[in-house]
């Protein structure tokens, strides 16, 4: 995707769009759209710094969101936390993942929106499990397990999620493309 202020102007308000949604008190856990923005970003922005950019601009400013209403009691969560520069790290990693999804193939967007969630499972678990034990998990291979285990809800959520969202971002690229191009062949 060649990068024109509609194309900024566009990734900009999914930013502030993803990041609004991220942070509404009540939702699922894990249900967010961070995940799915991170692997249509690499599959869709051929320049990488910028499809690097979005989705951590977005996880930045939901978490800010997240800071200002914890600073007013209503999230027992905060925005700003010990360990969340890895977390930033590993959301990056996903965008990767997006580098290698065909935007246009609904195989390869199936299996990035399966592999994404997956590894953020696996990866975040393990540093959580490594970092303080896991909530008070013993630091043996029952503890990993069991700190697995606690991940479950999250992990089961942040697969729905980004199947939901990013058929909803993949959709409408797709459904932008044609109507552009057929406006072309007009």
């Amino acid at each position: 995707m060649k990068i024109s202020k509609f194309n900024i102007y566009t990734f900009l308000m999914l930013v502030v769009v993803a990041a609004a949604y991220r942070a509404i008190p009540g939702r699922p856990w894990g249900f967010a759209p961070q995940m799915a923005m991170a692997i249509f970003s690499g599959a869709v922005i051929k320049d990488k710094k910028w499809a690097l950019a979005f989705p951590l601009l977005s996880l930045f400013i939901s978490d800010a969101l997240y800071q200002v209403l914890y600073s007013f009691g209503i999230f027992d969560i905060p925005g700003f936390y010990k360990g969340m520069i890895s977390n930033y790290i590993l959301f990056g990693s996903l965008t990767v993942i997006g580098f290698f999804t065909n935007a246009e193939k609904l195989g390869s967007i199936a299996k990035s929106s399966f592999t994404a969630p997956t590894v953020f499972f696996l990866v975040s678990n393990l540093m959580v499990w490594m970092g303080n034990g896991g909530y008070q998990r013993p630091k043996n291979l029952s503890g990993l397990m069991q700190t697995y285990v606690d991940g479950l809800p999250f992990y089961a959520n942040s697969i729905l999620a980004t199947v939901v969202f990013g058929s909803l971002m993949f959709g409408a690229n797709l459904l932008i493309k044609k109507a552009t191009s057929a406006s072309f062949a007009n």
